[in-house]
């Protein structure tokens, strides 16, 4: 049974930072690209980030040059740095296993609010 728990999340002012963490069991993790996705209050889940197998990394416009993915793939872990937090970044987070364009499965998801 494919199992992704996200943790990590929290309240943080803005320009602060907060690191996400999935952990990933049930299947070959390592075999898998990993992806980060978000969705705030009343919108649809946008895609966030995504790594590949070989630890290629690519972002949304929206998060470039301020967060960071990455992968332990001995610790099947996957996560996300988040850095210069912005108010908009408000939203629930999941790590989905698969590659951009992919929304399942992904666990039950860590909350990031960013407020003053």
């Amino acid at each position: 049974e494919v199992q992704l728990v996200e943790s990590g999340g929290g309240l943080v002012q803005p320009g602060g930072s907060l690191r996400l963490s999935c952990a990933a069991s049930g299947f070959p993790f390592e075999t898998y690209s990993m992806t980060w996705v978000r969705q705030a209050p009343g919108k649809a889940l946008d895609w966030v980030s995504t790594i590949g197998i070989d630890s290629s990394t690519d972002y949304a416009d929206s998060v470039k040059g301020r967060f960071i993915i990455s992968r332990d793939n001995a610790k099947n872990a996957l996560s996300l740095q988040l850095n210069s937090l912005k108010t908009e970044d408000t939203a629930m987070y999941y790590c989905v296993r698969g590659r951009r364009g992919y929304t399942i499965p992904r666990g039950q998801g860590t909350q990031v609010t960013v407020s003053s």
